[in-house]
């Protein structure tokens, strides 16, 4: 019996995506990346200043928030600033973001200045972290070209793209980006953080019952490579690169 997945995808094929520049009219960059039913928007914020630990060193900081809007999900969920504190998954993932900008940023060609990336679930149907990595990149790179067209930037810093996206196994087969019916009843599940120039900046995977074999995840990664080839292309459309 052939595998049939909920969407109704072929095993390779992406959520419909689409990238929307300029959505916070405030921000220096920002982006609100859909990926099916997942929507995230992401903003970039350019300050004059470093945190203490780079001070005086010549060198920029990127780094990420990530949230989720109280009803993203089926069930309403706290604020965590009503909680007092961030849960363990939110800290998690807004310091994969960060890890990932960082991973193509020069961070002498900024200068002491910092860029924090707020990336904020609008509607939540999985891959939210994938996404919020795809879309708070595209926010840089127009934080980026504000700084230079300011003259406060002489040159771009970016040194590549990067871009997330989530495979698994479901029902013993290998699936590019999972939605949330996928990712809640996976055989395994993964997301890949890859560069343009096909580089790894992180690989998170979880067998959710047997454990699967390397093969799999050599399959699970070149979904992974193809998926982000696409996403690629859209960063780059969304930014009006080459």
């Amino acid at each position: 019996m052939s595998m049939t997945r909920p969407s109704g995808r072929l095993p390779g094929a992406l959520r419909s995506l689409s990238i929307e520049t300029g959505f916070s009219r405030h921000a220096e960059g920002s982006a609100l990346i859909r990926m099916g039913h997942t929507e995230v928007l992401c903003t970039a914020t350019i300050e004059g200043k470093v945190p203490p630990f780079l001070r005086g060193k010549g060198e920029g900081w990127v780094t990420a928030e990530y949230g989720m809007l109280p009803r993203a999900t089926h069930s309403r969920g706290d604020r965590e600033a009503a909680r007092g504190k961030q849960s363990g998954r939110t800290q998690e993932i807004q310091r994969l973001i960060g890890r990932a900008l960082r991973a193509v940023v020069d961070r002498k060609a900024m200068g002491e200045m910092s860029i924090i990336l707020d990336c904020d679930v609008l509607n939540a149907d999985g891959g939210t972290r994938c996404a919020a990595v795809s879309g708070a990149w595209v926010a840089l790179h127009l934080a980026l070209r504000h700084a230079m067209n300011k003259n406060i930037l002489g040159t771009m810093p970016l040194t590549d793209q990067v871009a997330a996206v989530s495979c698994g196994i479901w029902q013993g087969s290998p699936v590019l980006d999972l939605d949330y019916a996928e990712d809640s009843k996976a055989d395994a599940d993964a997301n890949f953080v890859l560069t343009g120039k096909g580089g790894l900046v992180e690989v998170q995977g979880t067998a959710e019952g047997a454990p699967f074999s390397e093969a799999q995840l050599l399959d699970l990664l070149n979904l992974a490579r193809e998926g982000t080839a696409l996403i690629f292309a859209e960063q780059k459309k969304a930014v009006g690169i080459g």
